[in-house]
């Protein structure tokens, strides 16, 4: 193992009180915006409070949302109008990033926005906020967000937020300037470790590269489904996507190429309350265990968090027929199987991305009720990416609710369907599955974020995913060949229409929409039956259609989980049936 960097950080709340204890004589006033949780600023104003120091320490991640949980009276608050600052190339991000707002509210108030334009630079920016109340009360209320305009790691401009100090004397002296935290602090080294290393000429250019983060900032859950503030999350986020994007640019690729194969990128974030805040970078060989994991022992119907490889591979070799397999870059076997019959062959596949787990247990559920007719024809892949699986089990042991795309891809770095054709890795076992079966219709399925993914250090958005950054229910994505158009039609109208029936899943799909189209405006898919889709063409994809899913099952547990995998589940047979009786070219 070869260490990059091994560090510490003081902790931005104690350098503050420190310095502000010498520095300020009782009567003082201070207000100062960091990356830290309520605990940890409360106890910082506490402290110079004793001084006879009144300070206020807000986040300046998410103000508006933490002004909503930490200060806002809401008792028989009606209606909040918000003015929101809505810069020239990102027009939308203070209003995304003022989400969940909208899903926090009671029902009886009335939220709106408006964007008041302005130009990017380092500065107090401001929501301002008019609030109207059952007694008639009207308030006026602005709530600041410092942000600076910095070039990032690829030399593009961003607004991001910041820190922020202003002060002021009983005597009227004072000050307000950018104050540089410790959490954009601890990751712009760990950007400078990696970009200031040597690299190989050739991919991949490491087994892992693993940042390991301690940080004592806690998770806070928020009032609205499964959403919560975690700058844990966001710095994992950050961490990996950048990275990405560093590697992308050193091999003369384009931003978000997912042919990019550096290696396996690990940013390990734990949470500890009180420890000091650390950082490690290093290189490590991959990880080839496999963990020890006996607790999914109910009937796939009734599962409730992810499977283990295990039971995986238990359930898949239950159904007869002739086993495939691939192999990963860690020498781990993917596994499938070809049940031959007498109908249409379908291909049906999950775990491309192995963050996405709903997926797997849906397809060995369909597997199973496929395998009770003699004349299904299928082949099954149920977890296509191992060595994202075993990385998303070992980060899941230590954040359980967190989304951990660096599970995403494989242990080249890259999606597995950017590998080249003809290989031995990932992709083998699609190709395999397609020469074996004939299958012109191929079933793939995938989740994403079941909560807001951001990256507050580049931009509040994340790059090349602005997408999916808030959840918007459950899709589909249907992609054919020139001259598949109308049996893809075909397909959509059934599937559709057989998801409509599914119990609970329209009014999830409504509750989600409507948060979303609160902030990031009107949902841009087509919509049928109640559920989203985009239809396109794709003359490049393996097989003539192809129907993918899109439910947000990024770490989700119990009865939602168990709601994923059934809807996952209902697609596939829905589709299968459709397939077996529609006209083809």
């Amino acid at each position: 193992m070869t260490t990059l960097l091994d560090t510490t950080f003081e902790r931005s709340v104690e350098a503050l009180v420190a310095r502000f204890e010498r520095e300020l004589a009782p009567g003082a006033t201070l207000d100062a915006w960091v990356f830290d949780d309520r605990a940890a600023r409360q106890h910082a104003e506490k402290t110079l409070a004793a001084r006879g120091i009144t300070a206020r320490f807000r986040s300046a991640y998410k103000p508006l949302v933490h002004y909503v949980l930490e200060e806002l009276d809401a008792n028989g608050l009606r209606r909040l109008h918000v003015r929101y600052p809505a810069p020239t190339k990102a027009p939308k991000r203070f209003v995304l990033e003022a989400y969940p707002l909208a899903g926090m509210l009671d029902d009886g108030v009335a939220l709106s926005f408006e964007a008041v334009d302005c130009a990017p630079s380092t500065a107090l920016y401001y929501y301002e906020l008019a609030l109207g109340y059952a007694d008639g009360r009207e308030e006026q209320v602005r709530i600041a967000a410092p942000n600076r305009h910095h070039q990032d790691h690829v030399e593009a401009w961003q607004l991001s937020p910041c820190g922020w100090v202003a002060w002021e004397n009983a005597d009227g002296e004072g000050d307000s300037a950018f104050y540089a935290c410790d959490y954009p602090a601890l990751f712009d080294a760990a950007m400078q470790a990696v970009t200031g290393a040597e690299w190989p000429a050739e991919q991949p250019f490491f087994e892992e590269l693993n940042i390991s983060v301690t940080l004592p900032a806690q998770d806070t859950p928020l009032p609205f489904g499964l959403e919560h503030v975690s700058l844990a999350e966001a710095l994992h986020e950050e961490l990996y996507f950048s990275l990405l994007e560093v590697y992308q640019r050193l091999a003369g690729l384009p931003s978000g190429d997912r042919s990019i194969q550096p290696g396996q990128i690990v940013p390990e974030i734990k949470t500890r309350p009180g420890a000091p805040i650390s950082l490690v970078v290093t290189l490590a060989p991959l990880d080839r265990s496999e963990p020890d994991i006996a607790n999914d022992e109910a009937a796939l119907a009734r599962v409730e968090r992810p499977l283990s490889v295990a039971r995986i591979h238990a359930e898949l070799d239950a159904l007869d027929g002739e086993a495939l397999a691939a192999a990963s870059r860690s020498g781990r076997t993917l596994h499938a199987r070809y049940r031959q019959g007498t109908e249409r062959a379908v291909m049906i596949s999950a775990a491309q991305h192995a963050n996405e787990p709903s997926g797997i247990v849906g397809a060995l559920r369909a597997g199973q009720a496929l395998a009770a007719s003699p004349a299904a024809h299928f082949v099954l892949s149920p977890l296509e990416n191992p060595d994202g699986y075993r990385l998303q089990q070992r980060l899941v042991s230590e954040q359980p609710t967190h989304m951990h795309h660096a599970a995403r891809y494989t242990a080249f770095g890259s999606d597995l369907q950017a590998q080249r054709p003809g290989g031995e890795f990932e992709l083998a076992i699609r190709e395999r599955a397609r020469a074996m079966s004939g299958a012109k219709l191929h079933i793939n399925l995938h989740g994403y974020p079941a909560h807001e993914w951001t990256r507050p250090l580049t931009g509040y958005v994340p790059r090349n995913f602005e997408l999916w950054s808030i959840p918007k229910g459950f899709f589909l994505v249907i992609r054919y060949h020139q001259g598949w158009e109308t049996q893809a039609e075909a397909l959509l109208e059934a599937v559709t229409a057989h998801l409509a029936t599914v119990p609970g899943l329209i009014d999830y799909n409504r509750r989600q929409i409507d948060a979303f189209e609160a902030h990031a405006g009107q949902l841009e898919f087509a919509v049928r039956h109640d559920i989203p889709y985009l239809l396109t063409r794709d003359d490049a994809q393996l097989t003539p259609l192809q129907l993918i899913t899109e439910y947000p099952d990024e770490t989700i547990y119990g009865d939602d989980f168990v709601m994923a995998h059934q809807v996952q589940y209902e697609t596939i047979m829905s589709a299968y049936q459709r397939y077996q009786s529609m006209t083809l070219p």
